[in-house]
């Protein structure tokens, strides 16, 4: 079947309010980008003439500017899921302008397909190739784009020549069936593939190919410094130990990092210890560092949804493709993210906080408790079935001025029940096995900033000392009313609660 070549705004007009669109990609890699410029200039002229214009959006984790950016800034976005990064759209949500589901990533794909969030009228696929007869080969991530070309009633394919068609057989594409009828995820080790390389769709639901040559918005992190290098070298200390004591197997086992500096600066500190073997990564995101790591045959195989890497990297993977080809695969959300499978292949989870508190809750999606950051993304994904779950942040920011550990966390993304380590620059907090109060002692005396141990310290002799998880309720959080009164979580006054 040939099929028509449109321009980007030729494809955005076929998009009307009220649609819901399901967009390809995870992280900027893979995404939409030149329809969802074009109909972001739909959406400022229907308002300018008086007329609502609003879209629904679904994708698998968060996008570029030219999508998140642009709508946002066009006041086209009613509702979107699950996860972003935008720094305008993040404005809007806390504004309260953007109706924003955060969801664990995992779990996106198929509560569309339950229904749960209406209907997909129009998916927007980013592709390096695609056949007459309906097979499409994504770009750099996976997402949840199979679900909304099979559910979608119009497809629109983003053939972006900014990628390599060596990217075609990177991918691995399975879909669960649903329940009743769902059955086990057939991945026992990281480069277990089970799928197809590409994603087929009925030929007659594509409406238009609209080709680009656009490359990734990728997203520069900062540079490592001796914090974070800190953080990293604690979490590597910490495993050697647990390997050498038997708890971790010799050979290793499977590693997630989520996304960031620090994310980089654990993986670093990982990949160059001697006492660590190479080591294999079943994750979402695959970074820089993990090429790097798999060019000097520290890390022999990494499964995740996306390369989110700087396009010179993202270039010379499919330039080097014959040398990567056997050593990388990008999965769909669900199956990267999957539950079943972190639990089965005993991941070590490593992801990031806002805050924890002394009794090893944490939060790592609000500021303050009421402030959208990012979202949850897949760390409640990684966190509750991990062999071991790991979380990691400075003990301090804002130039001291805020503790990240803290009495009570303003927002509960993890229970103690899932967090077994705690890690920032001061040490590292092993909670497994330890009551609320024996966490409350560890994680006080190895992980707090000296400017705040006793502060923390004297919180706990608010409390009655008997109860199985010591609060003084009304004292809980004065460190973050604090924050907000005077700038300085430090002024806090305990006096006023006894």
């Amino acid at each position: 079947m040939a099929f028509k070549h449109i321009s980007a705004a030729e494809a955005a007009s076929l998009i009307k309010h009220g649609y819901n669109i399901g967009l390809s990609g995870f992280t900027p890699a893979g995404t939409a980008k030149a329809v969802t410029a074009e109909l972001a200039k739909i959406a400022e002229a229907e308002h300018a003439k008086g007329n609502p214009f609003q879209v629904g959006i679904f994708t698998g984790a968060s996008t570029g500017d030219s999508c998140d950016g642009v709508l946002t800034r066009a006041k086209a976005i009613r509702y979107r899921a699950p996860y972003t990064t935008n720094p305008d759209f993040r404005k809007a949500v806390n504004n309260g302008e953007i109706a924003y589901n955060d969801i664990h990533l995992s779990q996106m794909a198929q509560e569309v397909r339950y229904g749960f969030m209406g209907k997909v009228d129009v998916a927007i696929i980013e592709a390096c190739e695609v056949t007459d007869d309906g097979k499409i080969y994504l770009t750099a991530a996976g997402g949840i784009a199979p679900t909304i070309c099979r559910l979608a009633d119009k497809i629109i394919i983003e053939l972006n020549a900014a990628h390599s068609k060596a990217a075609m057989g990177l991918h691995d594409v399975y879909e669960p069936l649903d329940p009743p009828y769902r059955r086990e995820i057939p991945i026992t080790k990281p480069n277990d593939r089970i799928g197809l390389p590409y994603i087929q769709v009925d030929p007659k639901k594509i409406v238009g190919i609209v080709d680009t040559n656009w490359p990734d918005e990728a997203r520069a992190f900062s540079a490592p410094d001796p914090l974070t290098d800190k953080s990293g070298q604690n979490v590597a200390d910490f495993l050697v130990a647990d390997m050498k004591r038997g708890i971790i197997p010799p050979t290793f086992l499977p590693l997630q990092s989520g996304v960031g500096n620090i994310a980089n600066a654990v993986l670093s500190a990982l990949g160059h210890s001697t006492a660590i073997p190479p080591f294999e990564v079943y994750t979402e995101v695959i970074q820089n560092a993990v090429i790097g790591l798999i060019r000097d045959g520290r890390v022999k195989f990494a499964s995740g949804c996306s390369l989110t890497v700087t396009n010179d990297c993202l270039n010379e993977v499919y330039r080097d493709m014959d040398f990567f080809r056997d050593k990388l695969v990008l999965r769909p959300s669900e199956i990267s993210n999957s539950p079943e499978i972190v639990r089965r292949l005993g991941i070590i989870s490593i992801n990031t906080a806002i805050e924890a508190d002394i009794y090893g809750n944490v939060n790592s999606t609000h500021i303050g408790g009421t402030k959208m950051m990012n979202g949850i993304g897949g760390s409640g994904d990684f966190t509750r079935n991990a062999y071991i779950s790991i979380f990691t942040c400075p003990s301090v920011a804002k130039e001291g001025k805020i503790s990240a550990i803290v009495p009570m966390v303003s927002h509960e993304d993890h229970s103690e029940h899932d967090v077994n380590i705690i890690v920032t620059e001061q040490g590292v907090a092993d909670l497994r096995g330890k009551s609320p109060k024996e966490r409350a002692q560890t994680i006080i005396e190895n992980c707090v900033h000296p400017d705040y141990k006793n502060i923390l310290w004297d919180y706990l002799k608010l409390t009655d000392g008997k109860a199985q998880t010591p609060h003084c309720i009304r004292a809980a959080l004065a460190m973050h009313a604090e924050l907000a009164k005077s700038g300085d979580m430090r002024n806090v006054d305990w006096a006023q609660y006894k």
